[in-house]
């Protein structure tokens, strides 16, 4: 069983539930649920890593099973959603669908019991919700406390930086410090910058916007080109652009 994938990502779409990662030659088809999409949909071309689960699809007649491959950034979601597979009703797609948020923002809303919140979910109705909340309310409380993005790793500093000479036995002043790099302009925000990305969408959630509905704001977003840097810049240049 595959648990683990490396390869270049060939082909992420916003109408689209799966992506294309190429290894080697071979280009595999994964299936994300919509919180993973818009973290890496502008990430084609780049090398990533996906956490992997697989499951045989079959047809209604049971005499045809298509291998199929679901894929996480992070170990953690992957051991949400296969908890979350657990409650009854709920086969992978159903799972796929309704994770269009981050793993910590829905279980937290499982650990607080908000059904109404919950039904809200693509594909989770009011009865399903209920459920999910007596499945899992006890079960969630470890994803509530990680946290959605890891940091990133600090830069090492090089060993000959700042170099000191002396004269007439005594140490003279700090050499000239290196020759820095030009600077490069700061960069736009992409949707490698997951945790941004996914509070503008809970924002717009949060400000009466259905999933479709902030799924399609963002997407505009995206590939608009024009910078924002923080969750209040995004929503600004949302609601300042017509069309």
């Amino acid at each position: 069983m595959i648990t683990k994938m490396t390869g270049v990502l060939t082909r992420c779409r916003h109408d689209e539930d799966d992506v294309r990662l190429q290894v080697g030659p071979i280009e595999y088809q994964i299936l994300v649920p919509e919180a993973v999409r818009r973290q890496i949909q502008l990430r084609t071309g780049q090398e990533m890593t996906f956490h992997i689960t697989e499951y045989l699809e079959g047809n209604s007649s049971g005499n045809r099973f298509v291998p199929r491959r679901v894929g996480f950034l992070h170990e953690h979601e992957l051991e949400f959603f296969e908890l979350f597979c657990t409650v009854e009703k709920i086969g992978v797609k159903k799972a796929l669908k309704a994770m269009a948020f981050s793993v910590k923002t829905i279980a937290d809303a499982i650990s607080r019991q908000d059904s109404k919140w919950l039904s809200a979910l693509p594909g989770i109705g009011p009865t399903t919700a209920e459920q999910i909340v007596t499945t899992l309310k006890r079960k969630v409380t470890p994803f509530i406390m990680l946290s959605a993005q890891p940091a990133p790793a600090a830069e090492p500093v090089a060993p000959n930086a700042v170099v000191e000479e002396k004269s007439n036995g005594k140490k003279g002043k700090a050499a000239k410090k290196a020759e820095p790099e030009p600077t490069a302009p700061e960069p736009l925000v992409t949707a490698a910058d997951g945790k941004l990305i996914e509070d503008v969408y809970e924002a717009l959630m949060g400000l009466g916007h259905n999933p479709i509905e902030a799924r399609a704001k963002l997407d505009a977003l995206l590939m608009c080109g024009k910078p924002f840097r923080s969750m209040q810049e995004a929503i600004t240049l949302i609601y300042s652009t017509k069309g």
